[in-house]
């Protein structure tokens, strides 16, 4: 929604407004960028509302070519950052009965900012959009534009799947965990089936095309309504909560109460429901009999969950699509209701239909409002993310409703907006099945104890390094132990609830600890490190270039294969290897000792050579790693070999700084360098026969199915046929049993000892995997 920032007050005073606001202090958080909002848009259901809102958030970004070699101290602190704006989506949820309150607060922020804000309208659905259109005008100073309801849900529920990691999932109540997370790569067709008073059914085919193709008028209104008839619960989530307490074998009359057993000709199973509530007609011949509100309940909630699984069902094998997606907020998260769903949906399409949640079900009217007044933002020519700071955790599980202070209910979830479109690598041989991580960690109990401990363990040493990036700056010690805190937090949650924030990988908890960095303004901490290890490798170089033109073919292919791995074993985000590079016990010659005699854990050195020895490949693309002696001293040279045997060659790094690892931008000024003293490097920009590429990643991890649009596009135009991911985060965490549609070589040093011991190694394990191209 778009308003006039010169209209926007038309009550009284701020103080006046401050002795009005009762919120809870998860509002704050919720809030805390609502002073520099630009767009607001609204979903008014009749027991909660969604807000939405854009904002511009201020960035650091490192201004590497700003950096003068050797430079120190507050010098260097000055000179390299520059402030960029960035783009984040917020969108909060509470209960409509807190919306004057709310509202106030927005008032009372935006009143003491310098927010310029145009336009005059806001985007709301739902059915409160009538209800609070003068409340909301008389607080905020808008016209209300009203936006059609299931339109709006289902570009939200696009947007969600399209740019949101882990955001749909299955439910299977004997599996372990219970929630499995889906990333599908192809969205269309599905069914969205919205639960709100009733139930509509809507066919999507595309982006914009989709139709209404059926309901029931038994939905979440039916379940509350006959609710306050049957039981004594005062709230919808109350009346929820009993039915989890309940059995509804006391209240149905099932096929075993009419058969005595299954009825096996017709595949009916004894414990199937024959008649909800049928067993109330005993009442007739026992007056006394009593039934538990709780066995009601149960009931109610299986006959509307029933209804709505079969028919929905019905509708998806009559259109032929085997994707269901669940919106609306009557699940709210429920186990009891998930079970339902997932299980009606099998039962009746017979395992041919998938039941499908969302983890922000809540959000999609919201989400879809804000995209219909967002034409400014451009939202679709950028890719999104979940910000994992900001988020609320994925709220599953039972409620308690005994004295539950719904006030404090206050969930949000923040999107934020990377610099460019991701796309799909076109080199996968499954692109649909693709997933990156090898190990889940919400799966995996003995792997995911010792990952968080690990990060648990490294937060004090990884917080000093924060502070000691920035030893000049103001109120350092301050933000590093809110960053400490925070995080901390993050991984004792983690700890009780793995599927806080879909599947827990280490891949994520990477990403979450960024997140924190960057909201306390800590942007590269390994910054002077990097600079250091390059200076220092850059010095070594010429005599490794030479090194390798006096030796014979096979030693030269033998040695470039031991530097790329000596290279990685530099690595500040393996534990181990840090302590011994901060001894400055670990340099080049030491680390190829330690790399330990051939055969290594995984050994294909020997097909590589014999690959070798057969044409050129056309292009060779490369995911690198560290920076300083793992790039300059591992994959340098063996970038040169590549040239010299004719291949072009892209190198890809991250968008984003973190720990040790280069940079795109840090890449472009360290390939000049390198080109004053290798003239193949040199001819090889210079010819264009070598460039450098963004990945679009903020992470050692390496998510192959969203990367740089143009990167993903070069691979495609270039004829890549050989890809080389190096690096523990690329070829391990991630990508280790990733088949691809062109040769492959995925390189590494495992640098943990819980690791390798569990790969069947020991530390400094080598992984040195060649893999022809694979054939359908």
């Amino acid at each position: 929604m778009l308003f006039c920032f010169r209209s926007i007050f038309k009550m009284g005073s701020a103080e006046e407004v401050t002795k009005s606001i009762k919120l809870p202090a998860t509002i704050d958080l919720a809030l805390r960028n609502i002073k520099d909002a630009k767009m607001f848009a609204m979903d008014i259901g009749g027991s909660l509302t969604k807000i939405a809102y854009y904002s511009t958030v201020p960035f650091k970004k490192i201004a590497y070519d700003s950096i003068e070699p050797g430079q120190e101290t507050e010098s260097l602190e000055e000179a390299m950052y520059e402030t960029t704006e960035g783009a984040r989506l917020h969108f909060i949820k509470f209960e409509t009965k807190h919306i004057e309150y709310t509202l106030d607060y927005i008032q009372k922020s935006l009143l003491g900012s310098n927010n310029k804000i145009t336009g005059s309208t806001i985007k709301v659905t739902g059915g409160g959009a009538y209800k609070y259109a003068e409340l909301i005008e008389q607080k905020l100073g808008f016209t209300i534009s009203k936006e059609d309801e299931m339109e709006c849900m289902i570009r939200g529920c696009n947007f969600l799947l399209k740019n949101i990691n882990d955001e749909s999932f299955v439910y299977q109540r004997k599996a372990s965990p219970e929630y499995s997370f889906q990333n599908p790569k192809e969205m269309y067709p599905y069914l969205l089936v919205t639960i709100g008073s009733g139930v509509s059914i809507l066919k999507v085919e595309s982006e914009d095309s989709f139709q209404r193709i059926g309901g029931t008028a038994t939905g979440g209104g039916t379940f509350w309504g006959l609710g306050k008839l049957l039981t004594s619960a005062k709230d919808f989530d109350e009346l929820l909560s009993l039915a989890e307490e309940g059995d509804h074998r006391n209240v149905d009359m099932l096929v075993k109460d009419i058969y005595g057993t299954d009825y096996t000709a017709l595949g009916l199973p004894g414990d199937l429901i024959a008649s909800s509530f049928g067993k109330i007609i005993q009442l007739s011949s026992n007056p006394d009999r009593k039934f538990s509100e709780a066995d009601i309940a149960k009931s109610l909630l299986y006959i509307i969950s029933n209804d709505i699984g079969q028919i929905a069902s019905l509708y998806a094998m009559l259109h032929k699509v085997n994707r269901i997606y669940f919106g609306g907020f009557f699940l709210r998260h429920r186990p009891v209701s998930l079970h339902t769903i997932s299980y009606a949906i099998n039962y009746w399409s017979k395992g041919q239909v998938q039941a499908n949640f969302l983890r922000h079900e809540g959000y999609l009217g919201a989400i879809g409002a804000f995209l219909k007044g967002a034409e400014a933002v451009d939202t679709a020519s950028y890719a999104w993310t979940e910000n994992l700071y900001g988020s609320s955790s994925f709220r599953a599980g039972s409620w308690p409703h005994k004295d539950r202070d719904s006030s404090l209910e206050v969930d949000h979830l923040e999107i934020d907006r990377f610099d460019s479109q991701l796309g799909c690598c076109p080199l996968l041989m499954n692109a649909d099945k693709y997933i990156p991580d090898t190990v889940d960690l919400t799966h995996d109990h003995d792997a995911r104890d010792y990952w968080l401990e690990c990060f648990q363990e490294s937060l004090p040493k990884f917080t000093d390094r924060a502070i000691d990036s920035q030893a000049h700056a103001p109120n350092v010690n301050e933000r590093a132990d809110k960053f400490k805190e925070k995080f901390l937090t993050r991984l004792q949650m983690l700890k009780a609830k793995p599927f806080a924030f879909g599947n827990l990988t280490v891949r994520s908890l990477l990403d979450m600890r960024e997140h924190c960095l960057k909201e306390f303004d800590f942007h590269d901490p390994y910054l002077r490190q990097k600079q250091v290890e390059n200076k220092t490798a850059l010095a070594l170089l010429p005599s490794r270039l030479q090194d390798l033109e006096n030796m014979d073919w096979q030693e030269k292919q033998v040695e470039l294969a031991l530097g790329f791995l000596a290279g990685n074993v530099f690595d500040w985000g393996a534990k181990e290897v840090a302590l011994l590079m901060e001894e400055g016990s670990l340099d080049f010659s030491a680390a190829k000792k330690a790399i330990g005699p051939r055969p290594w854990l995984i050994d294909n050195v020997d097909g590589w050579l014999e690959r070798l020895r057969g044409p050129a490949h056309k292009c060779v693309c490369i995911f690198v790693d560290n920076s300083g002696g793992d790039f300059l001293l591992g994959v340098v040279p063996f970038t040169e070999e590549m040239l010299k045997r004719g291949s072009s060659v892209i190198l890809c790094a991250n968008s984003h700084p973190i720990l040790n690892d280069v940079t795109y931008a840090e890449l472009v000024i360290l390939l000049q360098q390198v080109a004053e003293v290798s003239p193949v490097i040199k001819e090889g920009l210079m010819s264009g026969k070598l460039v450098a590429r963004e990945s679009g990643q903020a992470s050692p991890c390496l998510d192959l199915g969203r990367l740089n649009n143009q990167l993903a596009e070069d691979m495609n135009e270039t004829g890549v046929d050989l890809i080389v991911l190096e690096g523990m985060g690329r070829a391990i965490h991630t990508n280790l049993e990733t088949d691809f549609k062109c040769e492959s070589l995925k390189v590494a040093v495992i640098k943990n000892k819980w690791l390798a011991q569990r790969l069947g190694g020991e530390m400094f394990s080598v992984v040195f995997k060649y893999e022809p191209k694979k054939e359908k």
